[in-house]
């Protein structure tokens, strides 16, 4: 211990004879005097938080450093340094004093609470007793230097007073050190641990599926458990929801095989199958995109921030977890709201072969795309409110519905304002022109109308602009009502019409 030989060496600065001081030991000591009036002069111990008050002390602390070595002074043993973890070796890379101004500033907050991910620690009784040996060699350095420049000048402190304060405050900085570092070092292994776990839980599930076991659905349990507690202590950047369970990657593991059977059965709409696809292979890639991290960081553990939240990596793969796995929550678990959007996206489709046009927004994302969308939804309803598009509208205004899925009045009404209006124009141009009539207005809004209603009557143009201004209207509450929801909607609708995107590869980084 860096104390054990404190006696020896107090002894043996203090049986040195002469209490004189060279010229140049004297000239250190002045130095000393006048950097530290500067730190007193930016509040002392009290101004660390400060930027010059923290400037100040580190430059008293590199004095006390010169005054020691000037002195001739050797530093206490610091051999504890090499049992420290490689990031504390980098900040402590040798046996010299290397006074720090937040070792200091520790041992003066002795009784501070340090949070990290969440969790309060506290330094030991024993750390805090270190922390005020310090404080009281410090203080007794302060008191020595007061003398040294209040006092005349054959009242000065003794060279043999000034060699034993510096000796004693760099042993008991030297015990405080070693002590607050190697807690904070056990701090952060255990603040480490939740990505520790899941790293451990990923390598042995791999393991168990390459050998086929029948454990693996429970540990995969496990670690989606273990994912979902990172993504709470560590995801700053969404709501670091830690409620994302195992039945949403269950759910889009069921949603891929049904795909895949309907598919080789050709018994469903390609448009809505492929929609399916894109939302659960969602989930599934970035659940394994978590694992693959897990994997990688496991072989260099020790370069993860305890504060998780500072790994650039890891919260970027939580981001693209979170955010995939909220959209499998509402969309790919529920399968009645996960028909329901297949079944939009598979009419938009089929309304981008009549209007080439919709297709350029979707492409483009064009912000004209943002307003047809509620617009589409609701025709879509009106067109079939008994279908299982209704599913997607309740979930979107839950509040314009009965619990048993019974319409409201207004809604009710628009439904058969769409008929009727859909009556007239299929007397004049038949039904299915009427239809693409109907898109094409929900597409283009009303800058174009009059060139659509050539071949219509007068009573069918006032029929339909009568419904376009109420679907107008819907679609303004549809858009306001939860502006969170429709933003995921809209977002998930385009995700679907666009197709799988390919995502760049990102190289590492924890």
């Amino acid at each position: 211990p860096p104390g054990r030989h404190l006696e020896a060496m107090l002894r043996r600065f203090c049986s040195a004879g002469s209490g004189s001081y060279t010229g140049l030991e004297a000239m250190a000591i002045d130095q000393l005097c006048t950097s530290h009036r500067r730190m007193q002069a930016e509040g002392g111990l009290a101004g660390l938080s400060g930027e010059d008050g923290y400037a100040a002390c580190a430059a008293f602390l590199v004095c006390i450093d010169r005054a020691a070595r000037t002195l001739t002074l050797p530093p206490a043993s610091r051999a504890y340094r090499s049992t420290f973890s490689a990031n504390y070796r980098a900040l402590f890379p040798d046996a010299s004093r290397l006074y720090r101004v937040d070792v200091l500033e520790t041992s003066v907050d002795q009784h501070s609470e340090i949070w990290v991910n969440g969790d309060k620690f506290e330094l030991s009784p024993e750390a805090i007793g270190q922390a005020e040996a310090l404080q009281a060699a410090w203080a007794e350095l302060s008191v020595l230097l007061e003398r040294w420049e209040q006092g005349p000048e054959d009242d000065r402190p003794s060279r043999t007073e000034m060699t034993a304060v510096l000796v004693t405050l760099d042993i008991a900085w030297a015990q405080f050190e070693c002590r607050y570092i190697t807690e904070l070092i056990a701090i952060e292994d255990r603040a480490r641990q939740l990505v520790v776990r899941a790293s451990q839980l990923d390598g042995r599930l791999r393991r168990l599926q390459r050998q086929g076991s029948p454990e693996c659905e429970d540990l995969e349990r496990e670690l989606v458990r273990c994912i979902a507690h990172l993504n709470s202590v560590a995801n700053f950047k969404c709501k670091g929801r830690d409620d994302l369970g195992y039945d949403i990657l269950e759910s889009a593991y069921r949603v891929m095989k049904r795909c895949n059977r309907s598919r080789k059965a050709s018994g469903r709409s390609q448009a809505a199958l492929d929609a399916a696809w894109v939302l659960a292979v969602e989930v599934i890639e970035s659940y394994e995109a978590m694992r693959n991290y897990l994997c990688q960081v496991g072989t260099c553990i020790e370069r993860v921030d305890p504060h998780l939240c500072n790994n650039i990596g890891l919260v970027a793969r939580l981001v693209d977890w979170e955010t995939s796995w909220e959209v499998g929550a509402r969309y790919v678990r529920e399968a009645s709201l996960l028909d329901a959007v297949c079944d939009v996206v598979s009419e938009i489709k089929g309304a981008q072969g009549l209007v080439p046009v919709l297709m350029q927004m979707c492409e483009d994302c064009d912000v004209e795309l943002f307003l047809v969308l509620p617009r589409m939804v609701l025709i879509l309803f009106v067109a079939d409110p008994a279908g299982a598009r209704a599913v997607l509208l309740e979930s979107l205004l839950p509040h314009r519905f009965d619990k048993g899925r019974q319409m409201h009045q207004e809604l009710d009404e628009l439904v058969h304002r769409s008929e009727e209006a859909l009556t007239s124009l299929s007397a004049a141009v038949g039904r299915d022109a009427a239809w693409q009539l109907v898109v094409k207005r929900a597409v283009a809004g009303d800058f174009q109308a009059q060139d659509l209603y050539m071949q219509c009557p007068q009573d069918a143009q006032i029929l339909m602009e009568g419904l376009m201004r109420d679907i107008e209207r819907w679609s303004l509450e549809l858009q306001r009502h939860c502006p969170q929801d429709w933003n995921q909607c809209s977002a998930v609708l385009v995700q679907c019409l666009m197709g799988k995107q390919k995502k760049p590869n990102v190289k590492f980084q924890v």
